[in-house]
């Protein structure tokens, strides 16, 4: 049932990831995904479909936080929009075949995946490993393809576009500045294309759950969001007091530690 009580735990939950994602210039899915998961779950909303909710809900919530967040990177010129239009269509095609995939998989395999996915961003943050720059110029049909896979990717874990979009364009020569930027603007992409494709797929899955549309919990969105928006410009101010590089490792480990959480409260071993 939905109470005044679990309005207040989503709010809270809005507040810490978007406090988290200010202060590291970092999307929050790695901590929002496992713990929108377990309220769920202690909720009773979902059932077996608990964590497609999860991943479906975490990416309404990436619309609005990337939109405010091309418009800073885009008013400071560090958008490559070729780079954008090349990868978009691309993106929204992998997306969309990932999303449809996802609604007959069974849970304990997309939470494999995503701590899967979360220990090789840990990992990457810890030793801030970079590939080394290509010679090779970039491509309408590499970023198609390129795009194919990071939407693919995104829609099975809602953290991994900005991991993936800004170590490809680092590859690609392109500046750290504008690929952050650039990764924002690609975000949008992902998000919107993700929302759709989680509501179409579990339309008929989720008819019987009440706030929902499809794999989209509608109170945890919009009590997410708020909150969210509001903390995020405390979380940037604070960046600039604390040491990046060790925020990220505790960023990372807290990831880790939540999504191994996931792993052993939804797989069956």
């Amino acid at each position: 049932m939905l109470g005044l009580e679990w309005i207040l735990v989503y709010l809270a939950l809005g507040s810490f990831v978007g406090f988290m994602g200010g202060l590291l210039g970092v999307g929050g899915g790695g901590i929002l995904v496992p713990l929108l998961a377990s309220i769920l779950f202690y909720q009773g909303i979902g059932g077996d479909e608990v964590i497609h909710l999860s991943l479906g809900t975490s990416l309404m919530c990436m619309i609005i936080s990337s939109i405010t967040s091309v418009r800073a990177h885009a008013s400071r010129g560090a958008v490559v929009w070729k780079v954008v239009s090349g990868m978009a269509p691309g993106i929204m095609l992998g997306a969309l075949l990932s999303t449809h995939v996802a609604a007959n998989l069974n849970s304990a395999y997309i939470a494999l995946f995503f701590a899967l996915f979360m220990a090789l961003v840990a990992v990457q943050m810890f030793v801030n490993w970079k590939p080394k720059p290509s010679l090779k110029p970039v491509t309408f049909r590499g970023l198609l393809t390129v795009g194919v896979a990071i939407g693919a990717v995104s829609a099975l874990a809602a953290v991994g576009g900005g991991f993936l979009t800004v170590t490809y364009l680092s590859y690609k020569n392109i500046s750290m500045k504008k690929s952050v930027g650039t990764s924002a603007a690609i975000g949008f992409f992902i998000a919107i294309t993700g929302t759709i494709g989680y509501m179409i797929s579990g339309w008929s899955q989720t008819l019987n759950n009440p706030h929902t549309i499809g794999f989209i919990y509608l109170p945890a969105f919009f009590s997410i969001s708020i909150a969210s928006s509001i903390a995020a410009p405390y979380g940037a101010r604070w960046s600039h007091r604390l040491p990046e590089a060790f925020l990220k490792k505790i960023f990372a480990v807290i990831s880790l530690i939540l999504s191994l959480k996931m792993l052993l409260s939804f797989v069956k071993f």
